[in-house]
């Protein structure tokens, strides 16, 4: 897990105590250092907010505890742990928190595909990629070195839209081999005019790396795709 992101989601945790249960009173906003110092930690929080909700391990931490160690390092009081021993201790406690994470993702997107299978119209290959056929097409397939233009709209398994090129307006143009595994397999299977719907194993998707805010680790994905034509 890269480290450094963590201390940044850690530090910004503190812009947010005032909306904890049991956080500070409001501040009293009554000179123009309040307003600013006050404004400063609006666009802080802003910033920072989904860095925070999207890292493992995060929501669990006591918010006092946390501005209490602050307090003493920024007072240059004398502190339980030393920055070193913390270092240590934040970067064993997010590892932790983002494999138990990839873990349990991994076991929701395995417990979904199993149920999927076994329903009428899907197709399960040989790879674990699961389709089902919502209108079938009379043009070509596409072959690995084709350029594809394609609507389509992701899901996560909760029915969570994470992108899509139906609400932009406007169809994507790609290579066939310059997506993920499940679109490549799915891809060459579909004659142009089809639409298809994809469950897409993590291992065909994002791995355990994720992709953005939205697609944790281990994300088993949900893909309505159109192919729209074929582009030499």
């Amino acid at each position: 897990m890269n480290f450094k992101p963590v201390l940044v989601a850690i530090a910004a945790v503190t812009a947010f105590t005032a909306c904890q249960p049991g956080g500070h009173s409001p501040a009293k906003l009554t000179s123009n250092i309040d307003s600013t110092s006050y404004a400063l930690g609006v666009v802080i929080g802003d910033m920072e907010k989904q860095r925070i909700e999207m890292t493992p391990g995060t929501k669990a931490l006591d918010m006092d505890i946390l501005l209490s160690a602050v307090a003493e390092k920024i007072k240059g009081e004398e502190t339980q742990i030393s920055a070193e021993d913390a270092r240590q201790v934040i970067q064993t406690y997010f590892a932790k928190a983002g494999e138990t994470e990839a873990a349990e993702n991994l076991k929701k997107g395995e417990d979904f595909l199993a149920a999927n299978k076994e329903k009428a119209g899907i197709t399960t290959t040989e790879s674990g990629l699961q389709y089902e056929v919502l209108v079938e097409g009379t043009g070509p397939k596409p072959t690995l070195d084709d350029k594809v233009k394609c609507h389509y709209t992701g899901t996560l398994i909760d029915g969570k839209v994470f992108d899509s090129s139906v609400e932009r307006g406007e169809p994507a143009t790609f290579p066939v081999k310059g997506v993920i595994k499940g679109w490549t397999e799915a891809l060459q299977l579909m004659p142009v005019g089809s639409k298809w719907k994809l469950y897409v194993p993590a291992e065909l998707a994002y791995g355990e790396r994720g992709a953005g805010q939205d697609i944790a680790p281990n994300s088993a994905l949900i893909f309505e795709v159109e192919l729209l034509d074929i582009e030499k």
